[in-house]
């Protein structure tokens, strides 16, 4: 069919700069700003955990040049889908798809169960009525299924309802958040047993300094996974896209100063680190006890707001890349309906929570496992977009040396990621029932590509230059005589 006689759905342009910022920055910090700087503490040391956040979170912002880049160049839905259309064909697109996919799945499925996992804090014994059964050594009941299923269905309800109801909570749920860290950062100078001497050991001593902080870097496409969220809505921008790379940069920086401020405060009014391993929540323990029922209050409410502005974002960006999926016959085309009235995705997010809907059955620890790899979905979609950015930007028409130069180290820095994440050897590999759960994400998706390479084959780039990047028949065809 010619691209002259085919209909293309679009999104309304109905995202402001506020809505698309707290994206970045909601979806990036989440629950592990407030639930994770314990962990990362016992692995890595003070010193360890807050280099290996900023120096991630600077390798995330060389990367983000890129996605700037290619935004203001392509803003139609589908991200780094679009982008790697462009700089590679449909095949490279759907590959990099199909892990991001993954990625944003778990990320929102994570999400869901963080919620029970501040419950199980505060209200231990709400969560334990019902027990079902044990998978991995993590009991499973059935008020914790509950739970978890319905913020799940809460937020893919507002996900449908559209930008108007959803930018509105993310942009107060960020602000909220960011002035509760302030306040703690402040408040710790003055409770507790605040010591500089607190914040020893600074690396982890039988790591080493090195394997310290490496531990943390490696997660960083886990961590800030968030501010790629951004080019998924591109299509529904209100303002022009060349502020892409800005908002990211706002988003990212106000990431980085939020876990170190969180692992500062966990870190210095603790007076014996040694005792951490024994705390279900560290940063909750030393809020309660350091400042009491009212801290504890508001780092509940922290811990909340993360969950809802993380699956709120991740609800966003997911549907987005399977509905811009859809409308080029990647997957199914029902993916590419909007609804009537509040022009969404809806059956795109729909897919999303019956799939994220089987999270809560599993088990935190059979979960973690499937979430440990989201880190290399990610980093694939990274090394994708580098790429690309690197191949779009070195060709006469668009040349840009700057951004070439970026690519480039963004395809290393994504490099190093999957090296790190999936080398026996390194320090932060996965773990084997990961490595499984790669291996069936991989062969589904292999099993996929092999139903559609057909209807792939069939689709001619004109057709498909206008369904995922909205260019005209003309505009195509002129872009194919340059690059011939």
């Amino acid at each position: 069919m010619s691209a002259d006689n085919q209909t293309r759905t679009e999104l309304d342009n109905t995202m402001s700069k506020r809505f698309i910022w707290a994206i970045a920055y909601g979806s990036s910090i989440g629950w592990g700003a407030f639930i994770l700087p314990g962990d990362w503490l016992i692995s890595s040391g003070t010193l360890g955990a807050a280099l290996g956040i900023t120096i991630g979170g600077i390798l995330m912002l060389i990367i983000a040049v890129g996605y700037g880049a290619l935004t203001a160049k392509f803003p139609v839905s589908g991200g780094e889908f679009a982008f790697t259309y462009a700089g590679f064909g449909k095949f490279s697109a759907f590959i990099a798809s199909w892990f991001l996919v993954l990625g944003y799945i778990c990320v929102v499925a994570l999400n869901a169960s963080a919620f029970s996992l501040l419950f199980k804090f505060v209200l231990p014994d709400f969560l334990e009525i019902g027990y079902l059964y044990t998978i991995a050594g993590w009991d499973v009941y059935i008020m914790e299924v509950i739970l978890s299923s319905a913020v799940l269905i809460v937020f893919a309800f507002i996900s449908i309802k559209g930008s108007g109801l959803s930018g509105n909570l993310q942009f107060i749920f960020c602000l909220f958040m960011a002035f509760v860290v302030a306040g703690l950062m402040f408040a710790s100078f003055f409770t507790g047993e605040f010591s500089f001497q607190n914040a020893q050991p600074l690396f982890n001593n039988e790591a080493g300094v090195w394997t310290s902080i490496i531990l943390i870097v490696a997660i960083a496409p886990w961590m800030y996974v968030g501010f790629d969220n951004i080019p998924q809505a591109a299509e529904e921008f209100k303002f022009s896209a060349d502020k892409t790379f800005k908002l990211i940069v706002f988003g990212i920086v106000a990431s980085i100063l939020t876990y170190v401020a969180m692992i500062l405060v966990t870190s210095w009014i603790y007076p014996d680190q040694n005792s951490m391993d024994g705390a279900v929540w560290v940063t909750g323990s030393v809020i309660q006890s350091s400042m009491g029922t009212v801290g504890m209050v508001f780092l509940a409410f922290s811990i909340s707001f993360g969950i809802f502005t993380g699956l709120n974002g991740f609800y966003m960006s997911s549907s987005r890349l399977i509905f811009a999926m859809g409308r080029a016959n990647f997957v199914p085309a029902v993916f590419a309906r909007v609804h009537k009235k509040n022009k969404t995705p809806h059956y795109a997010v729909l897919f999303v929570l019956a799939v994220c809907l089987i999270a809560p059955w599993l088990g935190r620890t059979a979960l973690s496992w499937i979430v440990d790899m989201s880190s290399v979905g990610v980093s694939v979609a990274f090394l994708a977009t580098s790429a690309v950015t690197v191949k779009f930007f070195a060709r006469a028409e668009h040349k840009n040396i700057v951004y070439v130069i970026f690519g480039v180290l963004g395809v290393i820095i994504s490099l190093v990621f999957l090296i790190l994440l999936l080398f026996p050897g390194s320090p932060a590999a996965l773990t084997a029932p990961s490595y499984y759960a790669l291996l069936c994400w991989i062969i589904l998706g292999t099993v996929f590509l092999l139903l559609k390479y057909k209807t792939l084959k069939s689709m001619s780039k004109e057709e498909l230059d206008f369904m995922i990047l909205n260019k005209t028949r003309e505009e195509a065809m002129n872009e194919s005589k340059k690059e011939g």
